[in-house]
This record gives C-alpha cells, sequence and structure tokens, in this order.
C-alpha cells in the first residue's frame, strides 16, 4: 500500500513546533530568572533591570533578534499545539491550520515589526 503523505509542509511545521518548544522550556525561564529573580537574590545587580540598562541592550541588534525568536518561536509551538488538540478532539473545520498558523505568521510580522522599526 502506497501512504504517500500528501502534506509536505508538515515537516516544516513540527521542526517549528520542536523549536518553538526548546525556547519555551529552555530560554524563557532562563531569561525570567536573570531579569525577574536573581537581582532580587542577590545573584545579580539592580542595575540590570534598570531602564538605561535595557534600552542599551535591546538597541543591540543580536538582542533585538534574541528577543525577537524567544516571542515568535512559541507561537509556532502553540499554533501546532492548538491545532492537533482540536484536531484530535474530533472537531474537523476547514481552514484551520491556515488560522493557527497563520496567526502565528501575524504575530511573527507583528514583532519584527516592532522590534526593527518602532525600538531605537
Amino acid at each position: 500500500m502506497n501512504h504517500y503523505k500528501r502534506d509536505k509542509t508538515e515537516p516544516f511545521w513540527w521542526g517549528l513546533f520542536a523549536a518553538g518548544g526548546m525556547v519555551a522550556a529552555m530560554l524563557i525561564p532562563m531569561h525570567l530568572f536573570i531579569n525577574g529573580l536573581a537581582p532580587h537574590l542577590g545573584l545579580a545587580g539592580a542595575e540590570v533591570n534598570g531602564y538605561e540598562a535595557m534600552r542599551e541592550l535591546i538597541s543591540h541588534p543580536l538582542a533585538k533578534l534574541y528577543f525577537l525568536i524567544m516571542i515568535v518561536m512559541p507561537l509556532y509551538h502553540a499554533a501546532h499545539r492548538i491545532r492537533f488538540t482540536i484536531y484530535e478532539l474530533g472537531v474537523r473545520v476547514p481552514g484551520l491550520s491556515i488560522l493557527c498558523y497563520g496567526g502565528a505568521l501575524v504575530g511573527t510580522g507583528l514583532a519584527a515589526y516592532i522590534f526593527f522599526h518602532l525600538l531605537p
């Protein structure tokens, strides 16, 4: 029997799902610890969370890319998870994948616009 998969984009979405899961599991907790808990526990100086320090940090292109990845990749992870959760619940909605991944694409575009056009 020929079980050739019709949807050839599925590996791409699974890759984004895995990358988003890694970002959500590794980078976000680390970022929250460094910026949220470490200064209050005395492990980092209080100036780490200061306005000037954050403004200087976000003005660097690599920091903008880091924050963009930290925001965008979990969007694709969530889109994939929502799509397959709805599918597993037995709800067959035409265009569901377009809605889920389209929302992630809109979020990507919005985040990129904010980071690279609105922020200094």
